[in-house]
């Protein structure tokens, strides 16, 4: 029986993915196998010896200790894609918010209230202060064209925007998935110069934190408007709040808030609601869940974000999962222990992602004990699992 531990409510469809005669889970669980969570930070928890796996509902990992998760080989996984559609709608509301006023007209109908039979007659007089562009025919730079990016620019193709995406690491996947339509842009220089709107969609790393900021506004369209639903840091906020000031930005959207967000003329500022839709909750809920049965069941690792993806199909009755270090003859060594002990491998497969490397045996033979003491005496080797 596998314990499963939940430290948010997490969504019925997903829970349901796990067999009840195999698994248990609550919010409440002694020495748990893994963990479902949303956005409970887990920093200061002190983890069970028994915890092999943490999946994330969500594609954020930053309510997660992963330096830590990874030196006691516990794998971290997400849910990139799942609230994918959910973030697109709410950015393709955000180009119409931007152009069209539709927020203040919205306030400024709300105190006609009490003008009686005038009501009609001042909104229309008022309504030319609302006038805002039409987005066909613009120009729209999509920065980042993962799972979100792409929804986002095939959906503003249809609206007949003309996209520049830009993604020096766009995955071949991804690419297939790009309509024809988007132009590649090669630079972010580029997409600054060209865009009438800018949306952004990559993670927050020491390369783009501040991406957004005094010298690279200086490089775009006057009067840009710009959609972010990445990460907070992403822009600098007092560059971004001088460029409105000076109205080189017209709006700025995003539903990371700061105080001085919220009274200012060209912010628009959302609660973080990009995955807040039934649909999302359940989509990621479902993934994570999936992710989970599979490596506790199998050893196999998709969409880890401390761990390279491994999956193989299984051969055998008896696989052994090796998390270590990413350092040389490590592989001569666990496959020399494991035959040492009269098991042959019938397959195996390994791979690396920076400083650790994942490797799955299938063997033929009896595992016992033994074989699994002496592996994780070998120098490098963090957490040795065995799947029956």
């Amino acid at each position: 029986m596998y314990n499963i531990l939940t430290l948010n409510k997490i969504s019925p469809i997903g829970l349901e993915k796990f067999d009840k005669n195999k698994y248990s889970y609550a919010s409440e669980i002694e020495n748990p196998d893994a963990v479902l969570v949303r956005s409970a930070s887990m920093h200061e928890m002190e983890f069970s010896p028994s915890l092999k796996a943490i999946a994330r509902a969500g594609a954020g990992v930053n309510n997660i200790p992963l330096d830590k998760c990874s030196e006691a080989g516990i794998v971290v996984f997400n849910t990139p894609g799942a609230n994918a559609n959910a973030v697109k709608e709410l950015v393709i509301c955000s180009l119409l918010l931007s152009s069209r006023k539709i927020v203040p007209a919205i306030e400024w109908a709300k105190g006609l209230k009490g003008e009686g039979e005038n009501v009609a007659k001042l909104a229309e007089k008022g309504k030319s202060q609302f006038v805002g562009p039409e987005l066909k025919g613009k120009k729209l730079g999509v920065i980042g064209l993962g799972a979100i990016g792409i929804l986002v620019a095939n959906a503003a193709i249809h609206l007949g925007m003309e996209v520049y995406g830009y993604d020096p690491y766009i995955s071949v996947d991804a690419a297939w998935g790009l309509s024809r339509s988007v132009k590649h842009a090669k630079t972010l220089g580029e997409v600054y110069e060209n865009s009438d709107y800018i949306t952004i969609h990559v993670p927050s790393t020491p390369e783009t934190k501040g991406m957004i900021n005094s010298e690279s506004i200086q490089t775009m369209k006057h009067g840009v408007r710009i959609m972010n639903f990445a990460r907070g840091d992403l822009v600098v906020k007092e560059d971004i709040l001088a460029a409105l000031d000076e109205k080189a930005v017209k709006v700025y959207i995003t539903d990371f808030l700061e105080d001085e967000f919220l009274d200012h003329p060209g912010v628009i500022g959302l609660p973080h609601l990009g995955a807040s839709t039934p649909e999302s909750e359940d989509n990621c809920a479902v993934m994570a869940a999936d992710e989970l049965i599979d490596f506790l069941e199998n050893g196999n690792i998709t969409n880890s974000v401390n761990l390279p993806s491994v999956s193989m199909p299984r051969t055998t009755d008896t696989r052994l999962g090796v998390i270590h270090r990413n350092v040389p003859t490590m592989l001569t060594q666990i496959a020399a222990t494991v035959s040492a002990h009269g098991n042959n491998i019938e397959n195996m497969t390994n791979k690396s992602k920076k400083d650790y490397a994942y490797t799955v045996l299938d063997v033929v033979g009896d595992v016992d004990k033994e074989i699994i003491a002496e592996l994780e005496k070998i120098e490098g080797i963090i957490r040795v699992f065995i799947y029956k």
